[in-house]
């Protein structure tokens, strides 16, 4: 028997004095008067415990809002996107909504038993984090795979910001060889300038150091002052962020009809991008789209040797021994020599000349004066030719 029973029955029964009674269960006066009432009022089960919730929460989720929250759930599901609390906390917040808590939208989640149990993943506070201080301080890179309809395995190359964790490129090739890499890689940097540092595998597409060289891609980002940074062998933790955006790529074209071309696939992955970059809230931005966070900031700069404009290109030396360019609307044709053709090179232009740099050695094999006037641009290191017969 509880002692709230026990004291109103010393008072009602054996006729004790309320502070006697009291004293008797460890009861303040004005408590047992309290419960004396409460007697009075409903009898002995008035005196169980009351619950101390409210009658009503002014801040309880609605209905109405709770049901939006399931079907945002099973819309962005659907659509092969982010479907977490956080996400649709964002989108409700987008539609003018005040959303409740990341906590209560992940019960009623649970409540609709729309939440797979993972008892074996990692929770987040175990993982060793570092993020770049700003935009372009480091690029990340990477290639997946997809298949096509028939089955034919296409590979997915990404370039991925590490402060921002804004989506640079996503591009689809039949294979990613060492060209696809310095290929977009230039592409990136048309758009979005040069970074200061990469940080990719091991791959042979982005080192040569276990074969004892360097490859195009490394003579490269040694010219523009880029530095390399690689990850441990057999440790793909260090590249985290682009590898979980893989995560985030195969659920969305998981979602999406199986392509049956690469055009088709690159199509889908355009709009991934889009998405990803302005559509989506990102934890680790504050909840901001990875588009606002990159464009928040000022951007960093390779440490050197890279100073003034560039524009920088990316060819192979023709049967003739020249690469063509186009330079203010107008079409140029550069002399390289015979003895180069079939080289890859990649041409840096700044305000009045171009070198051309061997990318297999990292050797300069042409310089070039701009001239605005005349269609071809000898090669400057070689002696001027000389027209069959001339003296």
């Amino acid at each position: 028997m509880s002692r709230a029973r026990v004291a109103v029955l010393k008072v009602v029964l054996q006729k004790v004095s309320v502070a006697e009674a009291a004293a008797d269960c460890g009861l303040s006066r004005r408590q047992l008067h309290r419960l004396l009432a409460r007697y009075r009022e409903g009898g002995l089960e008035a005196l169980e415990p009351r619950s101390r919730r409210p009658k009503s929460n002014p801040a309880r989720t609605t209905p109405q809002v709770a049901a939006r929250i399931i079907e945002l759930r099973q819309q962005l599901t659907a659509d092969g996107a982010d479907a977490g609390p956080v996400t649709i906390a964002w989108h409700l917040e987008r539609e003018g909504a005040t959303p409740p808590s990341t906590s209560t939208i992940r019960r009623i989640l649970h409540a609709a038993g729309l939440v797979t149990p993972q008892p074996k993943k990692r929770p987040r506070s175990s993982f060793l984090r570092f993020e770049a201080d700003q935009p372009n301080e480091t690029w990340q890179s990477d290639f997946t795979h997809w298949p096509l309809a028939d089955g034919t395995d296409v590979e997915i190359l990404n370039w991925l910001d590490d402060h921002s964790r804004f989506l640079l490129a996503c591009v689809a090739f039949p294979r990613v060889t060492g060209d696809a890499v310095v290929n977009t890689f230039l592409e990136t940097i048309e758009h979005y300038g040069i970074p200061a540092s990469t940080l990719t595998d091991n791959g042979v597409v982005f080192t040569a150091r276990f074969v004892g060289g360097r490859n195009a891609f490394e003579y490269l980002l040694q010219m523009l002052g880029v530095r390399q940074k690689n990850g441990s062998p057999g440790h793909p933790q260090t590249q985290g962020k682009i590898e979980r955006f893989h995560q985030t790529l195969k659920r969305f074209l998981a979602a999406q009809p199986a392509p049956t071309t690469i055009s088709e696939l690159q199509a889908q992955l355009d709009r991934l991008r889009d998405h990803y970059n302005e559509h989506r809230p990102h934890r680790a931005n504050n909840k901001r789209p990875p588009g606002d966070t990159y464009r928040a900031s000022p951007k960093a700069l390779p440490a050197g040797p890279a100073a003034g404009h560039f524009r920088i290109r990316y060819d192979r030396v023709s049967d003739g021994g020249k690469i063509s360019l186009r330079r203010a609307g107008r079409m140029h044709h550069l002399g390289i020599g015979a003895e180069h053709r079939g080289k890859r090179v990649i041409a840096l232009l700044d305000e009045t000349s171009v070198s051309i740099v061997h990318l297999d050695t990292g050797e300069i094999i042409a310089t070039n004066t701009i001239e605005p006037n005349r269609g071809y641009w000898r090669n400057k290191q070689n002696a001027p030719g000389r027209w069959p017969g001339a003296n």
